[in-house]
């Protein structure tokens, strides 16, 4: 009876993915996304909110553009093109902040986004 337990506990952990490999990489494969450019690559401090262009390459109809680690309203353009909503809260300060994109089960690059 144990032997059974400890067989179907197996199976169970086994289906559902345990141990299996990281996907939340920025793996080396030809379907991870890449960053080109960002347009614009910079504001002002304090700017109203605006939609930031992520340039690049392998992006999918899911993706997903994180500015400064927040998941912002992303528009799927193509392949090469997404599109995000990046609310003033988040240029209310000057700084360089990361912006990446999370595409099917990879991360970008990271480019960074200057507000003066």
């Amino acid at each position: 009876m144990r032997l059974a337990i400890i067989f179907i506990l197996t199976l169970f952990t086994m289906g559902c993915g345990y141990g299996s490999r990281n996907y939340m990489t920025t793996g080396g494969t030809a379907g991870t996304p890449s960053i080109a450019s960002l347009s614009p690559p910079t504001t002002a401090a304090g700017s109203a909110s605006f939609t930031l262009t992520v340039n690049g390459s392998n992006f999918g109809s899911g993706s997903v553009v994180y500015f400064n680690t927040v998941a912002e309203p992303t528009m799927f353009v193509s392949a090469n093109q997404v599109a995000a909503s990046i609310p003033a809260t988040a240029v209310s300060a000057a700084g360089t902040f990361p912006v990446y994109v999370h595409s099917g089960v990879y991360n970008s690059n990271s480019m960074n986004f200057s507000v003066q």
